[in-house]
């Protein structure tokens, strides 16, 4: 018998990331690939071929069988960046045509900006918008009933025209779905080509505005994700399971349901994986950095679990959806240097990606990046991947002296600088995930990963005064790791809005019971038994009269007082720490009001074991030396193979830590020690 593999399979825009882990050793296999923006499908069935390859060879070319192959995925997530979305119509209540021009009153970056700020266009114009008579109250209750001649009329318009992407959100369907069925009912009569999602089935919540938004992007997603899943489906070599942003994994076939869960794919899996490691060194509260070729993702994970919002979006799309809390900024290897009409020195958002890719690709790539300033100055080596990909790194140097010609810089300025504004704007993006949080962003370490991960980790040690940064084994691979250590997760909410005075008991616990029978039936259709489920609850509070909510644990259990005390404290300790202040002790002027009622259906997977390594023997993993500029000027710097590395090993900077998919350029002033799993631990001295 072959050996029993799992797969993790992250696509990037630059690299595809894949791990293999032997279920029965515990032995991990790692390789990258490019990834193939045209075609993502070709560079995910490449990098399963590669990787098995590896394992084949490792083993004197015997066979293996992939029990397992979990995928985190950007296309959902590019279809709305790209803000190409076409084909798509709306059904909605009749007298609620213009609910998505009237939106929220809102202007980003604050009133001030209002002068200045155009709306967007709206996800739908208004003219493939149309009304559906019938109409229910907030408690469910039918007021005007179903109009089926007017649901045949919108049908019939949608065929005509063309549109085959339809969302269909009604008022008040988060308390009856029945309308928005019998919407769905004529539509597959009369329109049988289209691709239809309802509001009751996305996202059963009240907020009409943020819950159209929502059913409409997973219209706009679902038909590019389903021709891509059954792609990629009906060639993977095991049954395929795909990375929500939630912080599980759902198989293909359910995927497609819900496209929408998966927008923050790639990100939640890595803050997943860093999570993960971080957990198994005694850190469990940390902030993880990911850095790729495109942009930088940073999470706050706090007690072991990344923090979780339904308050996300996705360009200009506010997305409602349980999504683990990312701020992404695009401050990846290929983020563009250029120059602003004033002449002054910005880099990204905007990236050269895997093609043509930064100056030293030497693939037709034509503006300075960031990964050019690192080849330049010597803190990268002039091959990525092992040698794979061989890089010019004197086109980089001619491209970066003519942008700092225009800038009247000397080489070497020019390219610390377009690097310090990328570690400011990383730094930025931790504090957003911080401090406006009200977290002290020096009380966490910070996991620094991703190809590009830690090349900037001790600049962010200066800036921010984290008190350390661990690298763990194989960065640039973590979130293809992060893969492996996911369970299967699906989230199912329901409104009701109670007074605590006024609260009943009994309907609230007759919610969680219709939720956890929904939940129940994914995790059958998922191959769990009934006694591997596991059911996590929460539930959205807020004070009377407040606008929105803060979400709380809930126990399990019967709904009894002593539930309701439980998250009643937790609440107004939720609020206090988040706010400064809570209304415990006065709950006749400040009554608490239920808002939301969630629950997790969860089906656990066997976690991947990290195992000790053998304590350093001190010998010499130090390669060789090369001239590195660290901002003060250049060094003969010792460059070390961080394969060679074993737990108690000290590397004292200024030196380079090399591995296959990443390097760790360690600034003078600053150490990193190898823990017993082989993370490298920097702090300074």
């Amino acid at each position: 018998m072959g050996r029993r593999l799992r797969l993790g399979i992250d696509t990037g825009g630059t690299f595809t990331d894949v791990v293999a882990l032997d279920e029965d050793t515990g032995e991990i296999v790692i390789t990258k690939t490019p990834s193939t923006p045209s075609d993502p499908a070709e560079g995910f069935l490449t990098a399963v071929r590669k990787v098995l390859a590896a394992c084949a060879a490792g083993q004197g070319g015997g066979d293996a069988d992939v029990t397992g192959l979990s995928h985190g995925t950007t296309v959902a997530t590019n279809k709305l960046l790209e803000d190409r979305i076409d084909d798509l119509g709306f059904v909605t209540t009749e007298g609620f045509r213009y609910v998505l021009e009237i939106a929220r009153q809102s202007v980003p970056d604050g009133y001030g900006n209002s002068y200045f700020w155009v709306k967007p266009p709206r996800i739908v114009p208004v003219h493939r918008v149309r009304e559906v008579g019938g109409r229910l109250d907030h408690t469910g209750a039918e007021l005007r009933p179903f109009d089926e001649a007017g649901a045949v009329a919108a049908a019939r318009w949608f065929r005509e025209q063309g549109i085959r992407a339809i969302g269909v959100c009604f008022l008040h369907s988060y308390a009856d779905p029945s309308h928005e069925l019998a919407m769905r009912e004529v539509l597959r009569r009369e329109h049988p080509d289209a691709v239809v999602s309802l509001s009751c089935e996305v996202l059963r919540e009240y907020r009409e505005y943020e819950r159209s938004v929502t059913t409409l992007v997973d219209a706009a997603v679902k038909p590019v994700m389903s021709r891509y899943l059954a792609r990629i489906a009906e060639r993977a070599p095991a049954r395929l399971h795909v990375m929500k942003s939630n912080g599980g994994v759902l198989s293909a076939e359910e995927v497609v349901r819900q496209p929408i869960t998966t927008v923050l794919s790639g990100p939640a899996a890595g803050a997943l994986g860093a999570a993960f490691v971080a957990a198994r060194t005694g850190r469990r509260s940390v902030v993880t950095l990911d850095g790729g070729g495109t942009s930088t993702d940073v999470a706050v994970v706090l007690d072991g679990e990344p923090t979780l919002t339904t308050e996300g979006s996705i360009g200009r799309h506010p997305v409602k959806i349980p999504m683990i809390d990312i701020v992404t900024v695009g401050a990846g290897g290929g983020s563009v240097a250029w120059t602003s009409p004033e002449g002054t020195m910005k880099v990204g958002p905007r990236s050269a990606g895997a093609d043509p890719g930064p100056l030293c690709y030497g693939r037709g790539g034509t503006e300075p990046t960031v990964t050019d300033a690192h080849a330049v100055l010597g803190r990268i080596p002039p091959h990525l991947l092992g040698g794979e990909i061989p890089l010019d790194v004197a086109a980089a140097r001619r491209g970066l002296e003519s942008f700092a010609g225009r800038l009247g810089l000397t080489l070497e300025r020019a390219a610390t600088g377009i690097l310090e504004i990328s570690v400011w704007n990383q730094a930025n993006a931790i504090r957003q995930i911080t401090v406006k949080r009200g977290l002290d962003v020096r009380d966490y370490p910070l996991v620094a990963f991703g190809g590009s991960g830690p090349l900037l980790a001790c600049r962010l040690l200066d800036v921010l005064g984290l008190p350390a940064a661990v690298v763990p084994r194989d960065p640039g691979n973590l979130s293809a790791f992060g893969l492996l250590t996911v369970d299967v997760k699906n989230d199912y909410v329901r409104t009701r809005v109670m007074r605590d005075t006024e609260l009943d008991l009994a309907a609230m616990a007759e919610i969680f019971k219709d939720l956890e029978a929904e939940a129940a039936a994914a995790l059958d259709r998922e191959g769990f038994p009934a006694s591997a489920h596991r059911y996590v609850r929460s539930v959205d509070l807020r004070y009377y009269g407040q606008a929105f909510e803060v979400r709380v644990p809930a126990p399990a259990g019967p709904v009894s007082e002593e539930f309701r005390s439980d998250v009643l404290r937790g609440f107004h300790d939720a609020h206090q720490s988040l706010y400064g202040y809570s209304y415990r002790d006065d709950p006749d002027r400040h009554p608490v009001e239920w808002v939301n009622f969630r629950v997790s259906g969860i089906g656990p997977i066997a976690r991947p074991r990290l195992q000790e390594r053998p304590r350093g023997d001190g010998g010499p993993s130090l390669t060789g030396t090369r001239p590195v500029h660290f901002g003060e000027g250049w060094t003969d710097t010792p460059v070390h193979d961080r394969a060679r590395l074993g737990p108690g090993d000290v590397v004292e900077g200024p030196a380079v830590i090399q591995e296959f998919g990443s390097t760790l350029p360690l600034h003078p002033g600053f150490r990193a020690e190898t823990d017993p799993y082989g993370n490298l631990v920097v702090t300074a001295r």
